[in-house]
């Protein structure tokens, strides 16, 4: 796709990729990171990669356990039982909690057990306490008949030796450091964090912590994609803010470019004679596309520096914002070994989405139950994102969409 520029009667051609053709390159031209794993604590591993696949060793639970307070049983004690004719087992004994039975059941003979505690050898089923009735003279009667297995985890229920539990790549969530915890692992080894230097341009850009002057604004981009690849797994670092100025740019990019595994420019990514991303990138490597047919952030670069992608980034914080959740997110899980399960819902839009700009648009919208409200804003605000809990795609080809059409609402984080 080839779109014309026309700035100050400069004309500049961009080949624009299309979102799909972008994502292949991104894949394709840049495989996973092979530096060495790391070791990490269990109780700091939520949300990092795991670097090998993790096998059980032992069996979970290591014993038969009950899921209610009841009477441990043999269930054929139980079979042809009523309440008008309950079966009669003798009270054996008690099992208390953490210790093992310290007799086998014997036929006609019950165990009393509480939730989770152990099973006497030869039990095979748990009768509840609303099913059974204590008669105080070391007798119970039951008064329901039971199955093998029910009210039982059996020994290994959960996991037995040998199990592959968690494979390389997946990203480990909370449930997931309960399953190693109770398999006894408190040490893992993990992928490092993608290193992401982010460099933010732009001759109107002070610091976030100055008032801005007449004509000059803040710089939100770096705060902001650093927040943002931190909460992608990647480890952020600022290398500065310069001007419009191309030695200047050109001296943080091989700074960024020699300490990190991605680098981000925020800003000058368009065609215009001030606009000196494309060719410092040029300069030290190789640009591979520049332009994608999106909304917002249709001047995004790519760039291939010793092996590491650059990044040119619209100078407007949505834009930046989108591009870097669209785009860099999945690559950032693709470098370290995994893929990027993005969380959608079902909605539909509470009001009618027009779009014909021939580009895939991505707009951002607040859930309320089943309905999607987009909120539109322009690409150089941020204010317009807060609140919301996702966005929608409106397909390129698209005249948009009316009230009511069935959406999928991509989750932010």
């Amino acid at each position: 796709m080839v779109d014309t520029i026309i700035y100050r009667q400069v004309t500049i051609v961009l080949t624009v990729k299309t979102p799909d053709e972008a994502a292949r390159i991104i894949h394709e031209r840049f495989p996973p990171l092979t530096a060495d794993p790391e070791e990490c604590a269990l109780f700091s591993a939520c949300g990092r990669v795991l670097h090998t696949d993790i096998a059980a060793e032992e069996h979970v639970p290591g014993f038969d356990r009950s899921t209610v307070d009841g009477y441990a049983v043999a269930a054929s004690d139980t079979f042809g039982c009523s309440a008008s004719n309950p079966a009669l087992l003798t009270l054996a004994d008690e099992v208390p909690m953490g210790q093992a039975a310290d007799r086998a059941l014997t036929p006609g003979a019950c165990f009393a057990v509480s939730t989770g505690g152990g099973l006497p050898n030869g039990s095979d089923a748990v009768v509840m306490l609303e099913d059974a009735e204590d008669y105080g003279d070391g007798t119970v009667g039951v008064t329901s008949p039971t199955a093998p297995g029910n009210n039982v985890i059996f020994k290994g229920d959960d996991v037995s030796p040998g199990d592959v539990i968690l494979r390389r790549g997946a990203v480990l969530a909370p449930h997931d450091i309960g399953i190693l915890s109770a398999m006894g692992i408190v040490f893992i080894k993990i992928r490092p964090k993608p290193r992401t230097g982010i460099i933010s341009t732009g001759d109107e850009l002070v610091k976030a912590s100055e008032k801005p002057g007449r004509g000059q604004i803040r710089d939100v981009n770096t705060p902001l994609l650093s927040a943002a690849v931190n909460q992608f797994g990647a480890a952020a670092r600022s290398f500065g803010m310069t001007g419009d100025d191309g030695p200047a740019l050109r001296l943080m990019l091989i700074a960024a470019a020699a300490e990190s595994d991605i680098v981000l420019i925020s800003g000058g990514s368009s065609a215009g004679m001030r606009d000196m991303t494309a060719r410092v990138i040029g300069s030290e490597g190789t640009v591979l596309f520049h332009g994608i047919a999106v909304k917002p952030g249709k001047p995004t670069i790519l760039g291939d520096i010793c092996g590491k992608p650059v990044f040119g980034l619209p100078g407007h914080p949505a834009a930046a914002y989108f591009v870097t959740e669209i785009f860099v997110r999945p690559l950032i899980m693709h470098l370290m070994g995994a893929v990027l399960k993005r969380r959608r819902v079902a909605a539909r839009t509470s009001v009618a989405v027009p779009s014909n700009h021939g580009r895939e648009e991505y707009i951002a919208v607040v859930l309320d139950g089943t309905a999607a409200r987009p909120v539109r804003s322009k690409s150089g605000l941020i204010t317009g994102l807060a609140g919301t809990d996702g966005y929608i795609c409106v397909p390129r080809d698209s005249e948009g969409l009316p009230k009511g059409a069935e959406v999928a609402v991509t989750l932010w984080g």
